[in-house]
């Protein structure tokens, strides 16, 4: 089981994707967990998990957050996909950088 670190600036916007996500991911008969959290509290948490996804807010803190965690791929979120809510697309987008 794989699990998804959505980051946003509160970790509140973020939070209306992650049951989009789950719903992708129950669609595909494949089982992730997927939190938001605010990018502060990512910092603290952020080692125990497999992928962390950065909303288009706090996409300027990119390069720190791969530095922070050079162990795991740390990537943003496509922002048309962010914008639209679009669990599916950023489902299969962490897929990818998960390679599963």
């Amino acid at each position: 089981m794989k699990k998804i670190l959505l980051v946003c600036s509160a970790g509140m916007s973020t939070s209306l994707l992650v049951k989009k996500i789950e719903e992708a991911a129950k669609k595909e008969n494949e089982t992730f967990i997927v939190e938001a959290h605010s990018i502060s509290e990512a910092r603290t948490i952020g080692h125990a998990w497999d992928i962390i996804l950065l909303g288009p807010q706090v996409r300027f803190q990119l390069q720190e957050m791969k530095k922070s965690f050079p162990d795991k791929p740390v990537e943003a979120m496509d922002m048309r996909s962010y914008g639209r809510m679009d669990g599916e697309t950023i489902f299969q987008q962490a897929k990818q950088f998960l390679k599963v």
